[in-house]
């Protein structure tokens, strides 16, 4: 019998340095990363292009949050499935990266940047994806 205080192992992980507990898709290197790319995402499209930063910021916003709903999930399926929604994110985010390229809205340095974060993305939760369902 379970008791009303146990908390599922998906859940609840590690204890950061500041002893607070944390949950164990934090642990994820592609979740270290889509947070990265986050930061950097908020501040890559210059003003004046409202639509482009909005739709990028939910984009990037999707990578992390579909991580961590996968890491909450108890059938491989179901898993799989909400990486492969962040996969589609980051490659959405990878699009509009171009596009900031392509028309000079942003700097080549800081799109590079961003492109180099979202290939380590894409990488880590393709084989995550293969790896889940082969689960």
């Amino acid at each position: 019998m379970h008791s009303a205080t146990a908390q599922p192992q998906t859940q609840i992980g590690h204890e950061h340095a500041d002893d607070h507990v944390t949950f164990n898709f934090e642990k994820l290197d592609c979740y270290q990363v889509a947070q990265q790319f986050n930061a950097l995402a908020a501040r890559l499209v210059p003003r004046g292009h409202r639509e482009l930063r909005d739709q990028l910021a939910r984009a990037a916003l999707s990578i992390p949050l579909n991580i961590a709903e996968s890491a909450g999930k108890d059938r491989a399926a179901d898993k799989a499935h909400f990486i492969a929604i962040a996969r589609g994110s980051a490659m959405e985010c990878a699009a509009a990266v171009d596009v900031l390229l392509s028309g000079g809205i942003a700097a080549v340095g800081v799109c590079r940047e961003a492109r180099v974060l979202l290939i380590r993305i894409v990488q880590m939760l393709t084989k995550l994806e293969a790896t889940t369902r082969l689960a």
